[in-house]
């Protein structure tokens, strides 16, 4: 789909890299000639990604990991990387995120996800950013967002918080940066699996509702996205070639939260036949 030199001499940071989205993306970009660098709080998870992507691809893949909730940490993180030739990218990827009813989270538990998800992409941008614009440099940020960043949602209301508020620094600093040097952007994704977060987002319920099939089939493709999608956006986005684009999130989500605003969208349950009876129903009314 893209040119194999397309992401040739770009450095980039993919936090979360070891697992998930983060190592599809990591992938891409190795595959596309990037220089990588991941981060994440396991080092063997982050050790073992970087060698099965490192032999898969061929390209230069390094770890580090980090606690991007600890702001001294993600500081020594960024001298690391910015004495070893800097970064041309970054993508704020890591995340926390779990399924429950608001007023059964404690202050730790909104912490879990607020912590990881909003103070760390919020820590690393700005140890980023002050070099980058220190350095006059240009450079990249890409914010891996979620579509209820847009609209809110129960039941995730802390990740919902911290995807809104990124969204925001996402809109603010294309703004104040943006004429410096330094482009932001985002991509809000719909339903792509991943192992583990699927565990904590769609609980297999013994006799119940299959939960995931149902998130996963609510949009009107009526499937989950692939990673390969996603990846391949995030390259498109990150190219050269879209140097002009600053500021904008691109949904990805198969048409979902379309489907969920539309007042009358639920009639899609009709079938050919209740379409039929209804339009009779009303010749009837009319007569």
């Amino acid at each position: 789909m893209f040119r194999t030199d397309l992401l040739a001499g770009k450095r980039i940071l993919v936090t979360g890299g070891g697992t998930g989205l983060g190592r599809s993306m990591a992938r891409r970009f190795l595959g596309l000639g990037a220089s990588l660098a991941i981060c994440g709080r396991r080092a063997d998870v982050l050790r073992r990604t970087a060698d099965e992507l490192g032999a898969e691809t061929g390209g230069p893949i390094s770890t580090h990991p980090c606690d991007l909730r600890d702001p001294a940490a993600v500081d020594d993180l960024a001298d690391t990387l910015f004495a070893g030739g800097g970064l041309d990218i970054l993508i704020n990827n890591a995340a926390g995120n779990f399924a429950a009813p608001t007023e059964s989270l404690s202050y730790r538990a909104l912490d879990a996800v607020l912590a990881p998800t909003l103070h760390g992409a919020a820590y690393i941008t700005l140890a980023c950013g002050r070099r980058w614009l220190a350095a006059e440099k240009q450079a990249q940020v890409l914010s891996i967002l979620t579509t209820y960043a847009f609209t809110g949602s129960a039941y995730v209301v802390p990740s919902a918080m911290a995807k809104g508020a990124l969204l925001a620094m996402t809109r603010s600093l294309a703004v104040e940066w943006g004429g410096r040097g330094v482009r932001f952007n985002a991509i809000a994704p719909g339903p792509f699996p991943t192992e583990g977060a699927w565990e904590r987002l769609v609980p297999k319920l013994e006799g119940g509702p299959d939960l995931a099939r149902m998130f996963e089939t609510q949009n009107p493709l009526g499937r989950a996205g692939k990673h390969d999608e996603l990846a391949n956006l995030a390259a498109f986005m990150l190219a050269d070639e879209m140097a002009y684009l600053n500021g904008e999130v691109v949904t990805l989500d198969g048409g979902e939260w379309l489907k969920g605003a539309g007042q009358f969208n639920f009639l899609s349950c009709l079938s050919a036949d209740d379409w039929r009876r209804a339009r009779e129903a009303a010749k009837k009314d009319a007569d």
